[in-house]
């Protein structure tokens, strides 16, 4: 049995590292070999989670105040002395629906969801350029494809990372770099879990997968590792689903 590692000699950039999803992203980049630049905000635990991870550097930042993204590329460079992997994965999640009141939580919502991952991505292009097999991993959802009730922000948001990433592939094709995102479905994080709790819609969820369970970060870690790999340099514009199957059962 081979013991390559599968990410050696990469380095990068996670953003929404300090639990769930990017926790895991991070971890499996560590484990294969991959140094990494992981942020989250002032008040999470980026800072305490990876003391005993090897090539895991924390960087404690908003990634909406106006000079969050100099500021990530700037450690980046100081941490690893470049990175040819950019993972935009902080956002979040709050039920909303179209006839809501106040305006507030589409606009925090798009900030952290679109308008960083935007910014932050801009501000990595110079050095992304650099590699000739840069990659940009973005994270969309299950709800990039369809609608759901009460979701009315989060699936605009996800529709809008869905449509950036295919036109980011389209511009950034030329210099090597691919641009994908993943579409995580019904996945147990520390945020989601009290959702889980309620049986009914635990249920139908394991019920909805063909492959009959939940998900877990790792399931997403595996895919995010898979295109941040020199050889999938023939992958471009895609949308991953990682929900067992889910969205294409009735």
């Amino acid at each position: 049995m081979s013991d390559r590692q599968l990410l050696s000699s990469r380095k990068a950039i996670v953003t929404g590292g300090a639990s769930g999803i990017g926790e895991a992203i991070v971890m499996a980049y560590a484990r294969e070999g991959a140094q990494v630049l992981v942020v989250d905000l002032p008040e999470s635990t980026v800072s305490q989670n990876f003391t005993d991870v090897d090539g895991v550097t924390p960087l404690e930042q908003d990634i909406t105040e106006k000079d969050a993204p100099q500021n990530i590329v700037a450690a980046a460079m100081v941490a690893m002395g470049g990175f040819d992997v950019l993972v935009n994965n902080a956002g979040i999640s709050m039920p909303d629906s179209v006839e809501g009141d106040g305006e507030e939580l589409w606009e925090k919502t798009m900030a952290i969801n679109v308008t960083s991952m935007f910014r932050i991505t801009r501000a990595a292009l110079p050095e992304l350029k650099k590699s000739d097999t840069g990659r940009i991993i973005n994270l969309g959802s299950i709800m990039s494809d369809m609608g759901g009730p009460n979701l009315f922000v989060y699936g605009t948001s996800k529709h809008a990372v869905a449509g950036m990433t295919k036109s980011m592939a389209v511009d950034l094709g030329q210099y090597g770099i691919t641009v994908n995102y993943l579409q995580p479905g019904a996945v147990v994080t520390a945020l989601s879990a009290p959702y889980f709790e309620d049986d009914d819609f635990r249920n139908y969820w394991i019920e909805k997968a063909p492959v009959g369970r939940l998900g877990q970060p790792e399931d997403v870690a595996h895919a995010a590792v898979f295109l941040a790999q020199k050889e999938s340099q023939f992958i471009s514009g895609l949308g991953l689903n990682i929900d067992g199957g889910a969205i294409v059962k009735f």
